[in-house]
């Protein structure tokens, strides 16, 4: 059975990272990565750590193991993980239901990853349910980017309720879907 949480300890941030470290692209090949998806930013875990502070982490656990995961984080970050600089300049450029989404209290999910095994079994579902509920008393929005390659990601954030905001191009050529979800 697996329950949905928040990641409470360095045995959870351990977790993350060992999931995170099997489903990079230097992990999978590459027809995994589009069959399969992909994540893009590799997490250290000082920046994991800091980041699951004051609005931690959701996780899917097994047990004691993390097979699944969806990372919180503030906008504050950004200088940490210059790759979301393009995404966060883009947030004060965008709307939500005819509003600046800068009027608009807002997380984003930073990365989110199923194990193998767990796929197809509703984790992903499970996991954004988990952080609406958790993270609906602070924010209005959850906001992401997934990238235009990763259609297997970007099916799966539509199926759960995701909507599309925007598309851009990064600076290093990668073309961004971002979405939100309503807290």
């Amino acid at each position: 059975m697996v329950e949905y949480t928040s990641a409470r300890n360095d045995h959870d941030l351990e977790g993350i990272l060992a999931l995170q470290s099997i489903n990079l692209p230097g992990s999978i090949s590459p027809e995994e990565a589009l069959e399969q998806g992909f994540l893009t930013v590799v997490h250290e875990m000082d920046l994991l750590r800091d980041m699951n502070h004051p609005f931690a982490h959701t996780v899917a656990k097994a047990g004691d193991d993390v097979v699944g995961y969806a990372l919180s984080m503030t906008e504050d970050f950004k200088e940490r993980v210059p790759v979301l600089v393009p995404f966060i300049e883009r947030i004060h450029e965008m709307e939500w239901q005819s509003q600046p989404v800068a009027s608009f209290r807002y997380i984003l999910m930073g990365q989110v990853c199923v194990a193998r095994k767990y796929r197809g079994q509703g984790v992903f579902k499970g996991l954004y349910q988990k952080m609406q509920e958790r993270m609906a008393p602070h924010f209005d929005l959850i906001l992401t980017e997934i990238s235009e390659r990763n259609t297997r990601s970007i099916r799966a954030h539509e199926k759960v309720g995701f909507v599309e905001m925007t598309r851009y191009q990064a600076p290093d050529g990668e073309h961004w879907v971002v979405v939100g979800l309503e807290c």
